[in-house]
């Protein structure tokens, strides 16, 4: 086994191969960590880009059988993922789909088998996937189908402020339509169950946007408040769980209401995600809630145009390590 009680082992995919996620991972494994770090890639893309970039690092097999230590600078285990197609920074290739589907159905195979504690993941490009001819709405979706998950749920964080989101990827017009009373039920259960599991907060306190401007204004700007949302918060607190009725989006994030909440339900992607990425864009962590492992990962895209010229920002993905390392310690305690 590679993980041990007192060293996380963390998987790292490193993406969208013509994008930052290889420089990211290089860059973070150019420090020392206290789990260990494991990457998952292609060896000769991997070496290229730590010479473009200027980082001298070891690439060193991985292996399972061996207890894990904490990461230190100047080296990287790696299991080595082939590229498909020769690869052009910032030009992205179709023959490459499915060597980024690749490195996530391995690491999601070696968390569920025990070998990794915890899945990183960098960026990768969704358009590009689907234009190769696999259907793919995210990480998040993927991951939930790979593992039979029914329930997922998507959250970001940055320090206090953490959102969760009801839908993720959804054109704006249909997210009325699925915002439904299961949906909310199953979002919330899953939301508060991990805050106090993976999280260790004892009695989290929810609070949940509206949809409609003004949560709604009593009907007068739209009834979805009314005839779904506050149903499923009251049929809630009487389970026993701290779940606000719909507040306006405009206020919710005021400090007072920000001092008794744990956590954010947003009705949409771009409803509460705005104020905590223009909070610390840098610092921001993705985590995916619900599923059988733990998985983290940066709140950035591909970034195509700044890959291999050493200006990409390692931040999201260093802080998504820290917070996948912090999770993995959590549940080892539990």
């Amino acid at each position: 086994m590679a993980t041990s009680s007192h060293t996380p082992c963390v998987i790292l995919t490193t993406g969208e191969p013509a994008g930052i996620g290889p420089d990211v991972v290089l860059m973070a494994a150019d420090k020392d960590w206290p789990a260990q770090l494991v990457a998952l890639g292609d060896r000769s893309l991997l070496e290229a880009r730590a010479h473009a970039l200027g980082i001298s690092i070891r690439l060193e097999s991985f292996s399972s059988t061996e207890p894990a230590k904490p990461h230190q600078a100047g080296s990287l285990p790696l299991i080595d993922v082939p590229l498909n197609s020769s690869c052009q920074p910032g030009v992205v290739s179709e023959a490459n789909a499915s060597y980024v589907l690749a490195q996530l159905d391995l690491g999601i195979g070696l968390c569920t088998d025990g070998d990794g504690s915890a899945l990183v993941t960098a960026p990768i490009h969704k358009a590009v996937i689907n234009e190769a001819g696999i259907p793919f709405l995210g990480h998040t979706e993927y991951l939930a189908k790979a593992t039979n998950t029914s329930t997922v749920v998507m959250m970001l964080t940055n320090g206090d402020l953490k959102v969760a989101l009801a839908t993720t990827h959804l054109p704006l017009a249909a997210v009325p339509a699925a915002i439904t009373q299961p949906l909310l039920r199953g979002i919330l259960t899953v939301l508060h169950q991990d805050l106090e599991t993976r999280f260790g907060i004892l009695e989290p306190a929810i609070s949940v946007l509206g949809l409609n401007p003004h949560a709604g204004e009593a009907g007068h700007l739209g009834t979805e408040e009314m005839e779904i949302i506050a149903p499923v918060c009251g049929e809630l607190r009487g389970c026993d769980m701290n779940v606000s009725d719909p507040l306006p989006a405009d206020s919710a994030f005021i400090p007072a209401i920000r001092a008794r909440t744990d956590a954010y339900l947003a009705m949409y992607h771009d409803q509460g995600l705005p104020v905590l990425k223009a909070m610390g864009f840098n610092d921001t962590v993705n985590v995916t809630l619900g599923l059988p492992l733990i998985r983290t990962s940066v709140d950035h895209g591909t970034a195509l145009e700044l890959a291999a010229s050493g200006e990409a920002d390692s931040g999201s993905l260093e802080a998504a390590i820290q917070m996948a390392t912090s999770l993995a310690m959590q549940s080892a305690h539990a």
